[in-house]
């Protein structure tokens, strides 16, 4: 991966050790890193600097996952997430899905696990990005000439049948 093509990862997370391990692994893989203590520094950041992914914890200080989720729900193009917790609860993952969060893994986590998270919400990422750069319903150059060609045919023909 180059420098140009580094895909930029935002980490939201107020334990050290966590956000130590993931950085490490993720820079390893090649990705460049960022990282918040809490929702309120992730949403600055992710602002000023704006992410290809964000990995975000649920429960933090100051302000939490859900909030900073709700926040990027409401924007469009916002990058994917996934959602890191210690939480076994089955209400705040049905919650964070409906807020159409890419993933949602309990801690503790296998790095393995959340690496090919990571890389699935970036290949769907790139593979909306280029549907969407596709021209839709737009005819290619050979169907064109198709189309150009039949049109030059019925006006020769029109133009024999009158001078008959």
């Amino acid at each position: 991966m180059t420098a140009s093509t580094r895909k930029r990862i935002l980490v939201v997370d107020d334990d050290p050790e966590i956000v130590g391990s993931l950085r490490t692994v993720l820079e390893a893989e090649g990705y460049e890193v960022f990282c918040a203590a809490n929702g309120y520094q992730g949403q600055v950041i992710a602002d000023q600097y704006p992410p290809d992914l964000i990995i975000l914890d649920m429960m933090m200080p100051k302000r939490g996952g859900f909030p900073v989720l709700e926040s990027l729900a409401r924007k469009a193009g916002s990058p994917p997430v996934i959602m890191i917790t210690a939480n076994e609860g089955s209400r705040h993952k049905a919650y964070a899905e409906m807020l159409g969060v890419f993933d949602y893994i309990r801690k503790p986590f296998a790095m393995e696990r959340l690496l090919e998270s990571v890389e699935r919400a970036l290949t769907e990422q790139e593979a909306e990005g280029a549907e969407a750069e596709e021209p839709v319903d737009t005819p290619s150059a050979a169907q064109e000439k198709k189309k150009t060609t039949r049109r030059r045919k019925k006006t020769d023909e029109a133009g024999g049948e009158e001078g008959s």
